[in-house]
């Protein structure tokens, strides 16, 4: 290599020329030598791999391909760490090195150590590296970052000029500044560069992600075969285990890799005793080591190059149990407002410490492995007045919205909707967002020593859980929130969690446990002298009583339950007891009686301009119609019903009055074709509202009904449907009722 200098000044031994030209000796020296070995065990990435390898395509050869002017191949991979980005540039140099004409000069490589204090490397340094790779001698190498980097920049040149182009590799930069000098700038010369930070480096920014299970298995698997040889089978020996392995890591490779390198030590250990290892959440990341290769030391340098007001939300984060946390959240966890709190986060994001969570903007988690990390910091006994505080926050925060979003779930005529919402919509949209947060936060309650926020939640939450027909949820609300009351000594508190929990127990099937729950609840109001809430009470464990097949006892319950309830003057309340009296004589016979019922039930909802609760007495009134042989004024019941249900939103109750109308539609008056419609709509609302049982139900009706009509073909279609998804919903009695029904068609 030598420097031609004319059109310049001689002053002794210092030069200064206009114009320099670098001429490169005959023979360039190799580049290639200072590349990593790709792994053989690599899986997962083939999609990442194809995408960064379009980027590396000569440029002349993407002009042609495109007919447009492409831009400099520059790209920068981001991910957390141990989530293998140098693996997958490694990788992709090494098959671009192998494409013809590519990258005839070889390729640059250095490790910046960018987030260890210790290793980290500085421009200057690294451009010594290059320069003496690409054959310039110790003693031609300036001592300047500037010069350095001109004359690095002018070689690259040099080499592209005289067919020579390299591919530029940059690991571990922890900067924009780190990296920038070592950038290539002729247009031509291709860069790879990897950070646990999106960098601002003009770069094609490509984030990387964990693996999903299905590739972590493969990778646990490649890498014990690499070890220990085609013999080593105990991945596909116990395939229950590999999968606990791999959720345990949460896709990392650098876990899953560390996992893999302990199961090659000795090869007689089962996997299951590796899984049952990690399983204990304190202790995870301290069994994810290895000798000088560890996830908990990985994570410390990320955590160490934090600013101290990320840091501390970075510890704060993981108080949220639930899997994702929304900008307006972090503000109340850490007592910061809305723009501060989303500048930190975005700062976190950046650093691939957090992500974005689904397609909403302004929601954010953290990988299962960084938040064991954060939270074991964040449990430190220096920090745990920080950890107290932000625990209260949170919960406040949580428990204001929600009793705020509960003013637009109550009747109309209770409703004084908070202003804290623009309408019902967006209170219910903040409830769905929200939901997996609040039901972690009511579950967790005593745990995080927030007894009384527990039951506020678990009381503000009760109508939308029901609303969203998500009783196993409520089940684990009100349970959580009885545990409170019995640590806060409150009966009146143990009495609504149990009413609630009765409830619940009777939607999910746990009739005992219901029955036990209103008596046990009941008792307490007594105690209380809480005579509106034991009406309630009783009302709920008349309804138990006569789904277990005891109507007349039912009747006793529901009876005293509406002689309390006229003696306070609620007339809601009166209500609702009369229409499950009109239930409860349905299952007597005693039909006259309960259109009476029903009838006084629809007239008293009607006054009050409770309009659902109005559908659902008229929907009872239809029942009782039908039996008494006038199933025309049924319909039209049911048909006000429905429309009613449409108006308050119950997409529920719109089905279950679907059903009704198509059963009396199909099996009192024969109009099988309108109830063809009926069974379909009603498909289609469970559908909407995820209730399988009850669509199972709806598809095997709709095939009766199609089959009646003689269409077998769809009838078949409708059934195998409703087989289909019995089988896969493991629903016994339904999967039997639908395959019986099909074969009896099939035969016909």
């Amino acid at each position: 290599m030598s420097n031609a200098i004319s059109g310049g000044v001689f002053f002794q031994q210092v030069i200064q020329g206009r114009d320099i030209t670098v001429m490169l000796p005959p023979k360039v020296p190799p580049a290639l030598s200072g590349l990593p070995a790709p792994s053989p065990a690599f899986t997962g990435r083939q999609a990442h791999v194809e995408e960064l390898l379009r980027e590396l395509v000569p440029r002349e050869e993407r002009q042609q391909a495109t007919a447009v002017a492409p831009q400099p191949s520059r790209m920068a991979v981001a991910g957390l760490a141990g989530v293998g980005k140098t693996e997958l540039v490694v990788q992709v140099a090494v098959r671009a090195l192998r494409e013809p004409g590519w990258f005839p000069g070889g390729v640059l490589f250095v490790d910046l150590f960018g987030y260890d204090p210790e290793r980290r490397l500085s421009p200057e340094r690294a451009l010594d590296g290059f320069l003496r790779a690409l054959g310039i001698p110790g003693e031609h190498i300036p001592n300047g970052l500037h010069d350095r980097q001109r004359l690095y920049r002018s070689v690259l040149a040099a080499f592209v000029e005289q067919g020579q182009r390299i591919l530029v590799v940059i690991d571990n930069a922890s900067s924009a500044d780190q990296a920038a000098s070592l950038l290539p700038t002729d247009g031509m010369t291709a860069a790879l560069i990897t950070s646990r930070h999106t960098l601002d480096i003009d770069a094609r920014l490509h984030d990387l992600n964990v693996l999903d299970t299905d590739a972590s298995i493969a990778l646990l698997h490649q890498a014990l075969l690499q070890s220990r040889g085609p013999t080593e089978t105990r991945v596909q020996d116990a395939p229950e285990a590999a999968t606990a392995i791999a959720d345990l890591c949460a896709g990392l490779p650098l876990a899953l890799r560390i996992a893999a390198a302990l199961l090659a030590d000795t090869p007689t250990r089962p996997l299951a005793s590796l899984a049952q290892a990690l399983q204990a959440e304190h202790s995870r990341l301290d069994r994810l080591r290895r000798e000088d290769r560890a996830v908990r030391a990985a994570f410390d340098l990320s955590y160490e190059h934090l600013s101290n007001a990320s840091v501390r939300l970075f510890r704060l984060f993981p108080i949220n149990a639930g899997s994702d946390l929304s900008t307006e959240s972090t503000a109340a966890l850490a007592d910061l407002d809305v723009f501060t709190a989303e500048e930190l986060l975005q700062d976190l994001n950046r650093a691939h410490l957090i992500e974005t969570s689904g397609s909403v903007w302004g929601r954010w988690r953290m990988h299962d492995l960084i938040r064991l990390y954060a939270d074991g910091h964040s449990r430190a006994g220096e920090h745990r007045a920080e950890r107290a505080a932000g625990i209260e926050r949170l919960y406040a925060h949580y428990l204001a919205i929600t009793q705020d979003a509960d003013t637009y779930l109550g009747p109309q005529r209770l409703a004084q909707p908070s202003a804290c919402f623009a309408g019902r919509t967006a209170a219910l949209e903040w409830l769905e967002w929200e939901m997996s947060n609040l039901v972690e936060a009511a579950t967790s309650a005593l745990e995080a020593g927030q007894p009384l926020a527990g039951i506020g939640l678990a009381m503000a939450l009760d109508s939308y859980l029901e609303r969203c027909r998500a009783f196993p949820e409520a089940v684990a609300v009100h349970e959580a929130s009885l545990a409170c009351a019995v640590r806060l000594d409150s009966l009146e508190g143990r009495a609504k969690s149990l009413n609630n929990l009765g409830i619940a127990y009777n939607e999910v099937g746990r009739n005992e446990e219901a029955m036990a729950a209103f008596t046990h609840a009941a008792r307490l109001c007594a105690k209380l002298g809480n005579h509106s809430e034991r009406g309630k009470i009783l009302n709920g464990l008349g309804t138990v009583l006569r789904e277990t097949g005891h109507p007349a006892k039912a009747v006793q319950v529901h009876q005293e339950a509406l002689s309390l309830q006229q003696q306070l003057g609620d007339v809601a309340e009166q209500a609702a007891v009369l229409n499950n009296l009109s239930l409860d004589h349905q299952d007597l016979n005693a039909h006259f009686q309960a259109l009476e019922n029903a009838r006084e039930a629809a007239g008293l909802f009607g006054q009050l301009g409770d309009g659902k609760q109005e559908g659902t007495a008229l929907c009872t009134m239809a029942l009782a119609l039908d039996e008494l042989g006038r199933p025309h004024d049924a319909v039209q019941k049911c048909d006000c019903a429905i429309n009613a249900f449409r108006v308050s939103d119950d997409a529920h109750q719109e089905g279950t009055a679907l059903l009704t109308k198509a059963q009396i539609l199909a099996f009192s008056l024969g109009r099988f074709e309108d109830a063809v419609s009926c069974w379909t709509q009603a498909v289609t609302v469970f559908e909407r509202t995820n209730e399988r049982i009850l669509q199972v139900k709806a598809f095997t009706l709709l095939g009766l009904a199609l089959a009646s009509l003689n269409r077998q073909t769809h009838a078949i279609s409708m059934l195998k449907e409703a087989v289909r998804l019995a089988t896969t919903l493991g629903l016994a009695e339904e999967l039997n009722e639908a395959q019986t029904s099909l074969d009896m068609i099939r035969a016909s």
